[in-house]
């Protein structure tokens, strides 16, 4: 996986805050997974989730369930 990590395009979410200090960003080119990471802190941990999970989170979201 560190491979596909390394490859990995990452964009910003355009729902993070404009402070750039809680800002999400978000993989969506690796082979069978979504990668969600801080963009302050780059070099950390990335959790990887399977797009269907990823999806279902972004609605839930979009509807104001959270």
């Amino acid at each position: 996986m560190s491979s596909e990590l390394a490859a990995a395009e990452w964009r910003i979410s355009s729902h993070s805050g404009s402070g750039n200090d809680t800002c999400v960003e978000v993989a969506l080119n690796i082979p069978g997974v979504v990668g969600v990471r801080d963009s302050v802190d780059r070099d950390g941990p990335v959790l990887v989730v399977a797009p269907s999970a990823w999806r279902a989170l972004t609605s839930r979201i979009k509807n104001d369930e959270f």
